[in-house]
Protein backbone atom coordinates (compact mmCIF):
# COMPACT_ATOMS: atom_id res chain seq x y z
CA UNK A 1 0.00 0.00 0.00
CA UNK A 2 1.14 3.25 -0.91
CA UNK A 3 0.63 6.17 1.64
CA UNK A 4 2.31 9.10 -1.00
CA UNK A 5 -0.10 10.58 -3.92
CA UNK A 6 1.75 10.68 -7.08
CA UNK A 7 3.83 13.47 -7.57
CA UNK A 8 3.40 14.47 -3.72
CA UNK A 9 5.24 14.30 -0.58
CA UNK A 10 2.41 13.53 1.89
CA UNK A 11 4.93 13.00 4.82
CA UNK A 12 5.71 17.18 4.83
CA UNK A 13 3.49 19.38 6.29
CA UNK A 14 4.19 22.93 4.32
CA UNK A 15 5.23 25.03 7.37
CA UNK A 16 8.50 22.79 8.02
CA UNK A 17 11.73 23.19 6.06
CA UNK A 18 11.67 20.79 3.03
CA UNK A 19 14.79 19.50 3.88
CA UNK A 20 16.32 18.09 7.92
CA UNK A 21 20.15 17.17 7.98
CA UNK A 22 21.17 14.32 9.32
CA UNK A 23 20.68 10.38 8.96
CA UNK A 24 18.99 7.83 11.10
CA UNK A 25 15.92 6.98 12.08
CA UNK A 26 15.02 10.27 13.54
CA UNK A 27 16.07 11.64 10.47
CA UNK A 28 13.78 9.96 8.49
CA UNK A 29 10.80 10.53 11.07
CA UNK A 30 11.29 14.11 10.36
CA UNK A 31 11.79 14.29 7.02
CA UNK A 32 8.46 12.19 6.53
CA UNK A 33 6.08 12.38 9.54
CA UNK A 34 3.01 11.50 8.32
CA UNK A 35 4.51 8.07 6.13
CA UNK A 36 6.46 7.09 9.57
CA UNK A 37 3.30 7.83 11.35
CA UNK A 38 0.88 5.81 8.98
CA UNK A 39 3.57 2.91 8.42
CA UNK A 40 4.27 2.27 12.54
CA UNK A 41 0.59 2.41 13.54
CA UNK A 42 0.37 -0.60 11.29
CA UNK A 43 2.81 -2.34 11.56
CA UNK A 44 2.97 -1.75 15.80
CA UNK A 45 -0.89 -2.75 15.86
CA UNK A 46 -0.81 -5.44 13.89
CA UNK A 47 1.90 -7.32 14.78
CA UNK A 48 0.59 -7.20 18.58
CA UNK A 49 -2.63 -8.26 17.03
CA UNK A 50 -0.91 -11.34 15.66
CA UNK A 51 -1.09 -13.68 18.74
CA UNK A 52 -5.39 -12.36 18.90
CA UNK A 53 -5.78 -13.58 15.67
CA UNK A 54 -3.89 -17.12 15.31
CA UNK A 55 -5.25 -17.77 18.97
CA UNK A 56 -8.99 -19.99 19.17
CA UNK A 57 -10.40 -16.68 19.74
CA UNK A 58 -9.73 -15.95 15.72
CA UNK A 59 -8.01 -18.71 13.59
CA UNK A 60 -7.67 -21.45 15.79
CA UNK A 61 -4.30 -21.91 14.10
CA UNK A 62 -2.44 -21.53 17.95
CA UNK A 63 -3.84 -23.56 21.07
CA UNK A 64 -4.23 -20.30 22.86
CA UNK A 65 -7.26 -19.04 23.91
CA UNK A 66 -7.15 -15.43 25.80
CA UNK A 67 -9.32 -15.44 29.48
CA UNK A 68 -12.25 -13.41 30.46
CA UNK A 69 -14.81 -14.14 27.85
CA UNK A 70 -15.39 -11.60 24.92
CA UNK A 71 -14.95 -9.11 26.72
CA UNK A 72 -11.64 -9.80 28.31
CA UNK A 73 -10.41 -11.30 25.20
CA UNK A 74 -10.69 -7.93 23.42
CA UNK A 75 -9.55 -5.73 26.32
CA UNK A 76 -6.05 -8.42 26.35
CA UNK A 77 -6.12 -9.36 22.68
CA UNK A 78 -7.15 -5.90 20.94
CA UNK A 79 -5.90 -3.21 23.56
CA UNK A 80 -1.91 -3.59 23.39
CA UNK A 81 -2.38 -3.62 19.71
CA UNK A 82 -4.52 -0.88 19.51
CA UNK A 83 -2.31 1.09 22.41
CA UNK A 84 0.75 0.39 20.19
CA UNK A 85 -0.56 1.69 17.06
CA UNK A 86 -2.02 5.12 16.66
CA UNK A 87 -1.35 6.63 20.31
CA UNK A 88 2.41 5.02 20.58
CA UNK A 89 2.89 6.04 16.70
CA UNK A 90 1.91 9.94 16.98
CA UNK A 91 3.89 10.18 20.36
CA UNK A 92 7.05 8.53 18.68
CA UNK A 93 6.69 10.92 15.32
CA UNK A 94 5.77 14.26 17.46
CA UNK A 95 9.08 13.71 19.85
CA UNK A 96 10.91 13.32 16.90
CA UNK A 97 10.02 15.83 15.02
CA UNK A 98 9.22 18.61 17.47
CA UNK A 99 10.59 17.57 20.68
CA UNK A 100 9.42 18.12 24.12
CA UNK A 101 8.03 21.62 22.98
CA UNK A 102 5.80 19.34 20.44
CA UNK A 103 4.62 16.72 23.67
CA UNK A 104 4.05 19.55 25.39
CA UNK A 105 1.46 21.10 22.56
CA UNK A 106 0.14 17.68 22.30
CA UNK A 107 -0.77 17.44 25.99
CA UNK A 108 -2.59 20.61 25.64
CA UNK A 109 -4.99 19.33 22.77
CA UNK A 110 -5.57 16.59 24.21
CA UNK A 111 -6.93 18.13 27.72
CA UNK A 112 -8.58 21.02 26.08
CA UNK A 113 -11.73 19.97 28.11
CA UNK A 114 -13.07 23.69 27.97
CA UNK A 115 -15.25 24.12 25.48
CA UNK A 116 -18.65 25.26 25.16
CA UNK A 117 -20.55 22.74 27.36
CA UNK A 118 -22.77 22.19 24.83
CA UNK A 119 -20.76 20.33 22.28
CA UNK A 120 -20.61 17.88 25.17
CA UNK A 121 -24.78 17.75 25.40
CA UNK A 122 -24.91 17.85 21.56
CA UNK A 123 -22.99 14.51 21.38
CA UNK A 124 -23.84 12.70 24.04
CA UNK A 125 -28.12 13.02 23.38
CA UNK A 126 -26.78 13.32 19.62
CA UNK A 127 -25.44 10.22 18.83
CA UNK A 128 -28.25 7.92 20.90
CA UNK A 129 -30.55 9.79 19.23
CA UNK A 130 -29.12 9.78 15.82
CA UNK A 131 -28.29 5.59 15.89
CA UNK A 132 -32.10 5.17 17.59
CA UNK A 133 -33.89 6.70 14.86
CA UNK A 134 -32.17 5.11 11.98
CA UNK A 135 -32.82 1.48 13.99
CA UNK A 136 -36.06 2.48 13.92
CA UNK A 137 -36.24 3.41 10.36
CA UNK A 138 -34.46 0.54 9.08
CA UNK A 139 -36.49 -2.49 11.41
CA UNK A 140 -39.77 -0.48 11.29
CA UNK A 141 -39.78 -0.73 15.09
CA UNK A 142 -40.17 1.90 17.90
CA UNK A 143 -37.52 1.93 20.21
CA UNK A 144 -38.17 0.26 23.76
CA UNK A 145 -37.52 1.79 27.19
CA UNK A 146 -33.73 0.62 28.91
CA UNK A 147 -34.12 -1.06 31.91
CA UNK A 148 -32.72 0.81 34.67
CA UNK A 149 -29.71 -1.50 34.80
CA UNK A 150 -28.75 -0.44 31.34
CA UNK A 151 -29.13 3.24 32.07
CA UNK A 152 -26.92 2.72 35.27
CA UNK A 153 -24.23 0.68 33.42
CA UNK A 154 -24.47 3.76 30.53
CA UNK A 155 -21.94 6.10 32.18
CA UNK A 156 -19.72 3.71 33.54
CA UNK A 157 -19.17 2.19 30.23
CA UNK A 158 -18.77 5.51 28.70
CA UNK A 159 -15.68 6.31 30.78
CA UNK A 160 -14.31 2.42 30.05
CA UNK A 161 -14.69 3.17 26.52
CA UNK A 162 -13.12 6.75 26.83
CA UNK A 163 -9.77 5.58 28.22
CA UNK A 164 -9.95 2.04 25.99
CA UNK A 165 -11.02 2.62 22.35
CA UNK A 166 -10.82 6.71 22.82
CA UNK A 167 -7.28 7.35 24.29
CA UNK A 168 -5.64 4.10 21.85
CA UNK A 169 -7.18 5.96 18.48
CA UNK A 170 -7.92 9.79 18.21
CA UNK A 171 -4.80 10.66 19.61
CA UNK A 172 -3.21 9.21 16.44
CA UNK A 173 -5.74 9.47 13.90
CA UNK A 174 -7.67 12.86 14.69
CA UNK A 175 -4.77 14.62 16.80
CA UNK A 176 -1.71 13.82 14.64
CA UNK A 177 -2.88 12.91 11.78
CA UNK A 178 -5.92 15.00 10.75
CA UNK A 179 -4.43 18.65 11.15
CA UNK A 180 -1.35 17.61 9.07
CA UNK A 181 -3.18 16.16 5.92
CA UNK A 182 -5.84 19.45 6.38
CA UNK A 183 -2.95 21.70 6.02
CA UNK A 184 -1.65 20.44 2.36
CA UNK A 185 -4.96 18.66 0.99
CA UNK A 186 -7.88 20.37 2.74
CA UNK A 187 -10.52 18.97 4.86
CA UNK A 188 -12.28 16.66 2.31
CA UNK A 189 -9.49 15.01 0.90
CA UNK A 190 -7.76 14.53 4.51
CA UNK A 191 -11.05 13.23 5.85
CA UNK A 192 -11.16 10.30 3.21
CA UNK A 193 -7.29 9.51 3.06
CA UNK A 194 -7.48 8.94 7.14
CA UNK A 195 -10.74 7.57 6.99
CA UNK A 196 -9.57 4.86 4.66
CA UNK A 197 -6.79 4.20 6.62
CA UNK A 198 -8.32 4.60 9.89
CA UNK A 199 -10.49 1.55 8.68
CA UNK A 200 -7.72 -0.66 6.87
CA UNK A 201 -6.21 -0.46 10.17
CA UNK A 202 -8.98 -2.52 11.95
CA UNK A 203 -8.89 -5.24 9.02
CA UNK A 204 -6.88 -7.87 11.27
CA UNK A 205 -9.71 -8.12 13.45
CA UNK A 206 -12.31 -9.21 11.68
CA UNK A 207 -10.40 -12.32 11.73
CA UNK A 208 -11.30 -12.38 15.09
CA UNK A 209 -14.60 -12.61 17.44
CA UNK A 210 -14.11 -8.92 17.39
CA UNK A 211 -15.68 -9.28 13.95
CA UNK A 212 -18.91 -10.55 15.51
CA UNK A 213 -20.33 -13.92 14.09
CA UNK A 214 -21.23 -14.15 10.43
CA UNK A 215 -18.65 -11.82 9.12
CA UNK A 216 -18.22 -11.51 5.71
CA UNK A 217 -16.66 -9.45 2.76
CA UNK A 218 -20.04 -7.04 2.76
CA UNK A 219 -19.67 -7.13 6.81
CA UNK A 220 -16.02 -5.53 6.03
CA UNK A 221 -16.78 -2.89 3.20
CA UNK A 222 -19.69 -1.74 5.57
CA UNK A 223 -17.35 -1.46 8.14
CA UNK A 224 -15.28 0.59 5.91
CA UNK A 225 -17.79 2.79 4.16
CA UNK A 226 -19.06 3.35 7.82
CA UNK A 227 -16.02 4.70 8.81
CA UNK A 228 -15.05 6.79 6.39
CA UNK A 229 -18.50 8.79 6.56
CA UNK A 230 -18.11 9.05 10.38
CA UNK A 231 -15.14 10.73 9.59
CA UNK A 232 -16.52 13.61 7.89
CA UNK A 233 -18.59 14.29 11.43
CA UNK A 234 -15.95 13.95 13.49
CA UNK A 235 -13.82 16.22 11.05
CA UNK A 236 -16.27 18.58 11.32
CA UNK A 237 -16.27 18.34 15.20
CA UNK A 238 -12.73 18.61 15.51
CA UNK A 239 -12.60 21.54 13.36
CA UNK A 240 -15.67 23.38 15.34
CA UNK A 241 -14.37 22.66 18.63
CA UNK A 242 -10.26 24.37 17.86
CA UNK A 243 -9.31 20.59 18.09
CA UNK A 244 -10.79 19.54 21.28
CA UNK A 245 -9.71 16.05 21.81
CA UNK A 246 -12.05 15.06 24.72
CA UNK A 247 -14.87 15.97 22.32
CA UNK A 248 -13.68 14.16 19.37
CA UNK A 249 -12.95 11.25 21.62
CA UNK A 250 -16.49 11.31 23.23
CA UNK A 251 -18.04 11.48 19.66
CA UNK A 252 -16.23 8.28 18.68
CA UNK A 253 -17.03 6.08 22.27
CA UNK A 254 -20.65 7.16 22.08
CA UNK A 255 -21.28 5.13 19.23
CA UNK A 256 -19.18 1.88 20.79
CA UNK A 257 -21.18 2.41 24.24
CA UNK A 258 -24.45 2.75 22.52
CA UNK A 259 -24.37 -0.13 20.79
CA UNK A 260 -22.80 -2.41 23.36
CA UNK A 261 -24.14 -1.39 26.33
CA UNK A 262 -28.07 -0.15 25.29
CA UNK A 263 -28.45 -0.75 21.68
CA UNK A 264 -29.67 -4.65 22.28
CA UNK A 265 -32.48 -3.61 25.19
CA UNK A 266 -33.70 -0.36 23.29
CA UNK A 267 -34.21 -2.74 20.12
CA UNK A 268 -34.91 -5.97 21.51
CA UNK A 269 -36.32 -7.36 18.16
CA UNK A 270 -33.83 -6.49 15.99
CA UNK A 271 -31.41 -8.88 14.02
CA UNK A 272 -27.62 -8.58 14.99
CA UNK A 273 -26.67 -7.00 11.72
CA UNK A 274 -29.09 -3.98 12.67
CA UNK A 275 -26.40 -2.13 14.53
CA UNK A 276 -23.84 -2.20 11.83
CA UNK A 277 -26.65 -1.17 9.02
CA UNK A 278 -27.93 1.49 11.56
CA UNK A 279 -24.38 3.09 12.10
CA UNK A 280 -23.99 3.07 8.57
CA UNK A 281 -26.85 5.14 7.46
CA UNK A 282 -26.76 7.59 10.26
CA UNK A 283 -22.89 8.51 9.22
CA UNK A 284 -23.54 8.86 5.75
CA UNK A 285 -26.85 10.68 6.16
CA UNK A 286 -24.70 13.07 9.06
CA UNK A 287 -21.35 12.96 6.50
CA UNK A 288 -24.01 14.54 3.66
CA UNK A 289 -25.90 16.65 5.93
CA UNK A 290 -22.11 18.58 7.50
CA UNK A 291 -20.52 18.33 3.75
CA UNK A 292 -23.64 20.73 2.24
CA UNK A 293 -24.09 22.65 5.08
CA UNK A 294 -20.00 23.39 4.96
CA UNK A 295 -19.61 23.42 2.05
CA UNK A 296 -16.59 21.07 1.92
CA UNK A 297 -14.96 23.34 4.48
CA UNK A 298 -16.09 20.93 7.54
CA UNK A 299 -16.02 23.67 10.08
CA UNK A 300 -12.41 24.56 9.07
CA UNK A 301 -11.66 28.46 8.83
CA UNK A 302 -10.56 30.09 5.33
CA UNK A 303 -6.65 29.85 5.17
CA UNK A 304 -5.07 33.28 5.49
CA UNK A 305 -3.48 34.14 2.71
CA UNK A 306 0.03 33.64 3.07
CA UNK A 307 3.09 36.19 1.89
CA UNK A 308 5.21 35.17 -1.07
Amino acid sequence: MTLQAPGVDVGQPPHQPAEHPGTGVRALLRRRPLTSFFTLAFALSWIAWTPYVLSRNGLAAWDLTFPGGQLGSQLLGVLPGAYLGPIASALLVTAACDGREGLRAWRRRMTKFRVKWTWYAVVLVSVPAVLTAATSVLTGRAPAVPPVAVLAAFLPGLVLQMVTTGLAEEPGWREFAMPRMQDRYGPVTATLFVGVLWGAWHLPLFLTEWGGPGRDAFTVLEFLVTVVAFSFVMTWIFNRTGGSMPVVMLSHVSVNNFVSVAWTDVFPDAGPGYSGHAFLLASVVAAAVVLAATRGRLGLASPTPRSH
